[in-house]
């Protein structure tokens, strides 16, 4: 996980710590968590949508494996593809414009 310390001047926080945290700009750190959590509710869309139509296949054949090797697989394939549906764009435009 990284760590995003670009809103807090390290600086001003050494020099006087109490004061430092009243000039903090916030909207940046916002979007950057709103854009995850959109990321992330259309990675979950992609990966119910993958999991529904490859339920009755035998892409990875037959058996308790099978299900197990699905469940990996569309994982991956919604975790890299998220971002480019658009349900995310979407949603981020949607919340911060209700949010002005």
């Amino acid at each position: 996980m990284e760590l995003n310390t670009n809103f807090v001047d390290v600086n001003t926080i050494k020099s006087n710590p109490v004061k430092s945290y009243e000039n903090i700009n916030t909207s940046s750190l916002e979007d950057d968590q709103l854009r995850k959590v959109t990321n992330d509710f259309e990675a979950f869309f992609l990966q119910q949508l993958l999991d529904i139509s490859l339920k009755s296949t035998n892409l990875a054949g037959e058996g308790s494996g099978s299900d197990i090797v699905k469940g990996m697989y569309t994982e991956a394939i919604s975790s890299q593809s998220t971002g480019t549906v658009g349900i995310s764009d979407l949603l981020y435009n949607f919340l911060t414009e209700r949010n002005k």
